[in-house]
């Protein structure tokens, strides 16, 4: 009963935090509108300009929600791989997802030089990207869920991810060494990540699929508690473990995929969220660290984007910048400080 209620009081105070930092991040921009205004847009009113209402309904409102997605989505994937391989350095893009996706941009953007000018134009429209990183990303999920039905060690599928982002980094590093300075600028540009990109149909596709990859989880709480302590264990708690292996891969690969699609590469966030989120809360049980993971997710990433948006500067850092070196010594620090508490 207690450990019910204190669970209540942290989603409580993990939904008014993250209400919070949303509200901070979509009053931060390029152009500074006063909070009386910023309100009663959100509201459904009207600004005091025009311009207003559509920075925030048609830039950092859809940016903001990107944010949310992609850093819920990183954060369950990352907890998900970490508690399959039991493995505390596994993240999300360690099956070669996120290298297929990059290979896919690479080819459609790097490969211009050899295929035309025509394709330069085709490689610079608005879905291109994301259409070439989603069959990138299908491609390398496609191998691996045939090496799931081939290989039955856990530990060997890892490996294979490994490979397979040794041989699309390499096949990229060949393609960069051919490519104009111009085409290798704009696949630089796409490998730092992006939130504000997406429009209300894009998100509305992106939403779905992650919403959905959540919910696909429900029913595998108590196989990820049991894989927790081992793979024999857990078979002998009556668990198909071929069949939570087979779903865990999937929906990972899945929130992986769409992610990169839709924003690029973001590093960091599938990494060390799981770990904050266990610091944090100091819980092992999935049920709790669902959720907690793609609040704390969210959190994070909007923070990041925040501090990456300049104020009152048309300018903005790398959104992969950001997230590592802001969010990699906080990690580090809650580490030592957990350290010393057990001393």
């Amino acid at each position: 009963m207690n450990s019910e209620r204190t669970y209540t009081k942290q989603a409580l105070f993990l939904g008014i935090l993250l209400t919070t930092t949303w509200l901070v991040n979509i009053s931060f921009g390029s152009v500074d509108i006063p909070l009386k205004d910023l309100f009663q847009i959100i509201l459904g009113n009207s600004g005091s300009k025009e311009s207003w209402n559509y920075i925030i309904w048609n830039f950092r409102i859809p940016k903001s929600i990107t944010a949310i997605l992609v850093g819920s989505g990183l954060g369950i994937s990352g907890l998900l791989m970490q508690t399959l391989f039991r493995n505390p350095l596994a993240g999300p893009f360690v099956l070669g997802i996120s290298s297929g996706a990059s290979l896919g941009v690479a080819l459609l953007i790097l490969g211009s030089t050899f295929l035309g000018s025509y394709f330069v134009s085709f490689s610079l429209s608005s879905y291109s990207i994301t259409i070439a990183s989603s069959l990138g990303s299908f491609l390398v999920l496609s191998v691996v869920l045939i090496a799931i039905k081939k290989i039955r060690n856990t530990m060997s599928i890892l490996i294979i991810g490994l490979m397979f982002g040794s041989i699309t980094a390499a096949i990229i590093n060949v393609l960069s060494y051919f490519s104009s300075a111009e085409l290798l600028q704009q696949f630089i540009f796409w490998s730092f990540g992006s939130l504000g990109n997406l429009s209300w149909q894009e998100l509305g596709v992106f939403f779905g699929i992650i919403v959905f990859s959540i919910l696909c989880l429900l029913k595998s709480i108590k196989p990820l508690n049991g894989l927790l302590l081992g793979e024999n264990y857990a078979m002998s708690m009556g668990i198909n473990l071929k069949k939570t292996r087979f779903l865990v891969l999937i929906v990972a690969s899945l929130m992986t995929g769409v992610i990169t699609a839709f924003s690029g590469p973001i590093a960091f966030i599938g990494l060390a969220v799981p770990h904050l989120t266990k610091l944090l809360f100091n819980t092992s049980n999935h049920k709790v660290l669902i959720p907690t993971v793609a609040f704390t997710g969210a959190i994070l990433m909007l923070t990041c984007d925040t501090i990456a948006q300049v104020p009152n500067s048309e300018y903005s850092l790398p959104i992969n910048a950001i997230t590592s070196l802001f969010g990699a010594p906080i990690v580090i620090w809650l580490l030592i400080r957990k350290q010393k508490s057990t001393i």
